[in-house]
């Protein structure tokens, strides 16, 4: 365990290796979950910001979705969410011509459109954040893949020796910043050089 500030890390973050595969995973963790992706209370301003410069990226299914349930929905596990389809598929992604899943905030930022990138859930994965219940000045940081649809992701990370960490550099520096980063790379460097 890796303490920094009020925040509880696990070692696996350092320890272990994840890279991203999309080409094998095709982006699963957009469509297979138990809710749609976890929002932070400043994130849903975000949201009803840019959602008109996402319409343009979004299937006719996830507008009329949208139109049902609005741009984000209560769920009493995780809070606030993203809409699904059914149950399924994030309201806010659409499957290319290769299946792969692609998120309307990230492709309309990767345009230039827009200045949100996507929630920081979804980009943090397969990191998950929880604040306690007994101390909610306290923070649980964990690395939680998937078991099946990340197989291919350990195995790049593992074959590219990529620590989840460093691939998951620019979203942890958006959501705890440069300088949490920093101490958590010096951890991750102790922890290598004692072993």
């Amino acid at each position: 365990m890796i303490i920094i500030d009020n925040k509880l890390i696990s070692d696996e973050i350092v320890e272990e290796q994840f890279v991203c595969d999309l080409e094998k995973c095709k982006g699963g963790c957009c469509e297979d979950g138990d809710a749609g992706a976890p929002l932070e209370d400043w994130e849903k301003k975000e949201v009803e910001k840019f959602y008109s410069s996402v319409l343009p990226y979004l299937t006719q299914d996830g507008i009329e979705e949208i139109n049902k349930q609005g741009l984000f929905v209560y769920d009493k596990t995780f809070g606030w969410v993203t809409p699904t389809i059914n149950g399924g598929i994030c309201v806010y992604a659409k499957k290319d011509h290769q299946n792969i899943i692609h998120c309307a905030f990230e492709q309309a930022y990767n345009d230039g459109k827009i200045s949100w990138k996507k929630p920081l859930s979804c980009h943090l994965f397969p990191i998950k954040t929880s604040i306690s219940k007994e101390d909610p000045d306290l923070e649980y940081i964990n690395y939680e893949p998937r078991e099946d649809l990340c197989k291919a992701a350990c195995s790049l990370g593992k074959k590219l020796k990529i620590p989840a960490y460093i691939f998951l550099k620019e979203a942890l520096i958006r959501k705890y910043g440069e300088e949490f980063y920093n101490a958590l790379e010096a951890s991750a460097n102790h922890l290598k050089s004692n072993k």
